[in-house]
């Protein structure tokens, strides 16, 4: 691992299910892992919503996050172009600098889905945002 901080960034849209279930898995994984100093992690959306879904902090909330108090922001390309990495979900059409990796998670957007579709939405974020943690902390 290097001196410079890594920066996980996770965009969507609305910035109100995906990528807002993604900055809190991935807070908590660098919290589990004891990486405070070394990551930092950036979400926003290209048009944000005015909530985080609801179905979204139903969810969150039974694996013990707390999503009701966040609020979907706007984020510039200058701010993901400092990002080591950028998740999107599915739904970008970010121009990004060469040196950025991106990954595209292609995830289905939670928002009016079932809660059981949320649930598996959920899970596989936190399954994604693991391995992203693997691939560059380790």
């Amino acid at each position: 691992m290097t001196d410079t901080p890594l920066k996980f960034g996770f965009v969507c849209v609305q910035n109100a299910g995906r990528s807002q279930m993604s900055a809190a898995f991935a807070e908590r994984e660098r919290t589990r892992r004891g990486l405070e100093d070394a990551v930092e992690i950036l979400t926003g959306g290209t048009d944000p919503a005015d909530e985080v879904h609801p179905e979204v902090v139903e969810a969150m909330a039974e694996r013990d996050i707390d999503l009701s108090g966040r609020v979907p922001r706007a984020v510039s390309d200058d701010e993901l172009n400092s990002c080591t990495v950028v998740a999107t979900m599915g739904c970008s059409t970010l121009e990004l600098d060469a040196d950025v990796a991106v990954h595209d998670w292609a995830l289905d957007d939670p928002h009016g889905q079932s809660v059981k579709r949320v649930r598996e939405i959920r899970d596989e974020i936190e399954g994604r945002v693991a391995d992203l943690f693997d691939e560059y902390t380790d």
